[in-house]
């Protein structure tokens, strides 16, 4: 792969660099017949983001024909590249990027003022393809707006805060920073409403709300706001991701965050678990203790608002999608084959719906944004964490 970027698309390059370090701590490098991608993914695979830059964004874009590779490498050490966002708009006439495959490293050139050159030789490992699986189209709550929308509504909220919520009717949208119940009464509570006519397009199908991390939405604005490109939105029920995407025409950004799942399931069952009678006494001579080793080591402790370390691809669980008719939000199976095994320890409350990664797409794979009907896996990931 051999390219080269220039003028003012060198620092929009930058920007999506840096937005992606707000992921993950991995660049994974794809060069494709429709363009350049750029992905990166969190460590409990709960937060994924793309770039997808077309050839025209591209002075030049050559690529050999059949060429499949793709590879990955520290995310820092590409920020190092382009660490000076103000500098690289100054001093920075032009980018050239080459991937030198049988050298295993990848090579940034920036052509300066005055004939200064500054070249990067950065050393990366193969991968397999990493890629999202979602429908945008088929989601009902879907919104446009500019960034700066979302840019002064989020200033509202200290940088600290780990989680936002947002909420939406027929006429407005709520954002709310998210507190536990029990902390309710100690926690200061910022909310913030919306009406529809703030937005370019506001199209509402389900009346619900969705929880999910600040951080990644941050670095989605700030992009957002340096390109001058609107924010569209798109989220159905609790537990489903939400995607927010940048479009233009010649790059693309797609950034899908897990969400909270719906603990309606859970409070029911401790308002029948609390009019139930008390347990038999127990006697440890008569348990049978397969079951509870059983039990103890298919449990899931309650953690931090994120998920933790993706599960091996035999083992993974899929959160199944309701029909509309339902009466309750569905939650992952483990939860349900928790309760079987042990009815008296409940779900936890808190629970991000993360995005599962298995199957190995083929090598021509690209970002994809066709319906998926048959596939409730969000994101894949074939290679396996030995490095």
């Amino acid at each position: 792969m051999d390219c080269v970027v220039t003028g003012g698309n060198v620092k929009v390059l930058a920007k999506a660099i840096h937005s992606l370090s707000r992921i993950g701590d991995e660049l994974y490098v794809e060069p494709q017949d429709d363009g350049l991608a750029l992905r990166s993914v969190n460590s409990s695979r709960s937060a994924y983001a793309c770039f997808l830059f077309a050839p025209l964004f591209f002075s030049r874009y050559t690529l050999p024909s059949g060429y499949a590779f793709r590879c990955k490498m520290a995310i820092k050490s590409v920020q190092a590249v382009f660490r000076s966002l103000a500098s690289l708009e100054k001093t920075v006439e032009k980018c050239h990027i080459k991937l030198e495959e049988q050298k295993s490293r990848l090579t940034f050139t920036l052509h300066c003022k005055h004939g200064l050159l500054k070249t990067h030789n950065l050393s990366f490992q193969n991968s397999e393809s990493l890629q999202a699986v979602f429908d945008k189209d088929s989601y009902g709550n879907i919104f446009r707006c500019q960034p700066r929308v979302l840019v002064d509504t989020v200033a509202h909220f200290p940088p600290s805060l780990e989680e936002v919520t947002v909420s939406v009717s027929d006429e407005r949208m709520w954002v709310k920073n998210h507190v536990e119940e029990e902390d309710q009464s100690k926690a200061m509570l910022t909310e913030l409403y919306l009406a529809s006519d703030e937005f370019e397009h506001f199209a509402v199908r389900t009346q619900n709300s969705v929880t999910f991390c600040l951080k990644e939405l941050r670095g989605l604005l700030a992009f957002a706001e340096a390109t001058g490109l609107p924010i569209s939105i798109f989220f159905d029920e609790p537990g489903s991701p939400i995607v927010l995407s940048v479009t233009d025409s010649v790059l693309e950004g797609d950034f899908v965050l897990a969400t909270l799942s719906d603990d309606l399931h859970q409070r029911k069952n401790n308002k029948r678990r609390a009019h139930s009678p008390p347990p038999p006494p127990d006697d440890f001579m008569n348990d049978d203790i397969d079951s509870y080793l059983i039990t103890m080591d298919t449990s899931i402790t309650p953690g931090p608002s994120a998920t933790g370390p993706p599960t091996p691809p035999t083992a993974n669980a899929t959160c199944s999608k309701q029909p509309a008719s339902a009466k309750h939000r569905s939650r992952p199976c483990s939860e349900e084959e928790e309760d079987e095994r042990d009815d008296s320890a409940g779900p936890p409350n808190k629970k991000f719906c993360s995005l599962f990664f298995g199957s190995v797409l083929p090598p021509s794979s690209q970002m994809s944004t066709q319906p998926v009907t048959t596939q409730e896996v969000l994101a894949s990931d074939s290679e396996d964490d030995e490095q």
